[in-house]
This record gives structure tokens, C-alpha cells and sequence, in this order.
């Protein structure tokens, strides 16, 4: 199935796209998605989203990302940055990270539509959460740990161990979090202290930091290109755009592979 410039998307023919993409129905999908690359679809993000459940069908379930990455220590900060007498009132003054509420950042509008899905649940790790609708959502957001947070405590962990599908709608490797896994799984990774508000069993708030993984995408992009040369990745048009999917485990697989080959780590 081709896109058809002169006409809108649907639910239906973005249903269709995916099915032909190869999205098996009951299958576990962590979808990152920009919608604009995807063109006009009728009825937007919720379309989208209920596209997604058509062809996943009812034993689906969805993931997303709903990282709030402003939730995090301030020192780090580069885009913009603040300055150094601000830090010590954004670590006492930032809200602690709610699951219910907090909305994520710079994820997209589908991942927000998700996230807000009556039945969706969230991850309660206040930097990096995510969000899952279906079946399967409580045996991939529960657990969730504070320290190594895109690790084996994490949802990407729990996807690998259900041989999830990570599909990139209308996006590229460079913001695919499933390669993150193979940091941690990488010896050696450079590792640093990490900072964030989170909420206290009283319903309060404090300042929590531990020691993670330095996370580094900066390559996925390049990761991505040699992980498709091998045929491990299916892409085809969804909408006006292009879909990429493939399985988790594969990708992750090949991740652990390349950064041993192409990085330099601490114990190098």
C-alpha cells in the first residue's frame, strides 16, 4: 500500500499501513513517533493511537516513552542552561514526579495521547517513564527501579523478555531508547550521578540522586543505518511518512555488538 498525496489519512488506511508494515496482532510495540512526517491523518493523534490498537487487535499492548527530562539536575543542563546560584532552588522548588499527572516532555503529542488513555498505566521512575496500554502494561511498567533506569530494572527489559516490536513512526534510530539498553548491557559504560524530584510515600516530595549509566545517543543514528544493512528492520509508508519496524530483541542484540565495536569504554 502507497501513500496517496491527495488524500487524508485514516484510522482505517493507517491500520491497514501497519498491517502491512508487519505489526503482529497481540504483540507488545514500543512506538516512538513524530505525527507531522505522517501528513494530514483525520482525527490526529487519536486516530493514531486507535489505528495502532486495530492492528495490534484487543491481546495488543502499547508502549510509550513519557520521559520528563526536565526533571533532572540542573548542573546538567544545556539547552538552555541556567545558572549555578538557580540550582539549588530548582532541586528544592521542582515538583516531585507524579505517574498520574506529570506530563512528559518532549516526547510527542502520541505519547501524551497514550499516556492519558483511560486504562493506560505509567512507571513510576521520575526521569525516564514509561507509559502502556493493553494486556501487558502492568508486567511492563511495574518494577520500575530508580538506579540502573534503562537497564534490566527497567520497561525496555521487560520488553525484551516478551520479544517485543519497536516501531519508529515518522522517526529515525537517534531517539530509539530500546539501543540504551544495550548501554547497560555493554561492560565498561561510563556511568555518572544522576538527579531528580520525586514524590514520598506521604505525598510529599524530595531530591533523590544515584549513580546511573551517562547515556549517549549520539551514534544510534549511524547504529540504526548498519542495523537495517542487515535486513532486521521492515520500513513502509504510514500516512505521508515512513514507519520502521523491527524486533526488539534483534535490534538490542545487534546494539550490544556494534558499541563494542565502535566505542571506547571505561575499561578500554
Amino acid at each position: 500500500m502507497t501513500a496517496d498525496a491527495g488524500r487524508p489519512g485514516t484510522r482505517r488506511s493507517v491500520a491497514a499501513q501497519l498491517r502491512v508494515l508487519g505489526v503482529r496482532p497481540g504483540a507488545t510495540l514500543l512506538v516512538h513517533a513524530a505525527l507531522r512526517p505522517l501528513g494530514f491523518v483525520c482525527g490526529g493523534p487519536h486516530a493514531v493511537v486507535l489505528a495502532l490498537r486495530d492492528a495490534l487487535g484487543p491481546d495488543g499492548t502499547i508502549v510509550v516513552p513519557t520521559h520528563t527530562p526536565d526533571n533532572s539536575d540542573p548542573a546538567g543542563w544545556r539547552n538552555p542552561p541556567v545558572p549555578a546560584d538557580w540550582w539549588p532552588l530548582i532541586r528544592a522548588e521542582m515538583p516531585g514526579f507524579d505517574p498520574v499527572v506529570t506530563p512528559s516532555r518532549f516526547m510527542g503529542v502520541l505519547a501524551e495521547t497514550v499516556r492519558g488513555w483511560p486504562g493506560a498505566m505509567r512507571s513510576s521512575h521520575p526521569h525516564v517513564s514509561f507509559a502502556a496500554l493493553g494486556p501487558a502494561a502492568e508486567q511492563v511498567v511495574a518494577g520500575h527501579t530508580l538506579g540502573d533506569m534503562l537497564g534490566e530494572g527497567s520497561p525496555l527489559a521487560r520488553l525484551y523478555d516478551l520479544d517485543a516490536d519497536v516501531l519508529l513512526l515518522g522517526v529515525d534510530h537517534s531517539v530509539s531508547t530500546s539501543l540504551h539498553l544495550a548501554e547497560y548491557r555493554c561492560s565498561g559504560s561510563p556511568r555518572e550521578q544522576v538527579g531528580a524530584a520525586a514524590r514520598t510515600g506521604d505525598g510529599g516530595r524530595e531530591w533523590v540522586w544515584w549513580q546511573d549509566v551517562r547515556l549517549d545517543a549520539d551514534d544510534f543514528d549511524a547504529l540504526g543505518r548498519d542495523l537495517e544493512a542487515t535486513g532486521a528492520v521492515r520500513t513502509g509508508p504510514v500516512g505521508a511518512g515512513t514507519g520502521r519496524l523491527m524486533r526488539q530483541r534483534a535490534a538490542v542484540d545487534f546494539a550490544v555488538r556494534w558499541l563494542a565495536r565502535n566505542r571506547t569504554t571505561e575499561d578500554a
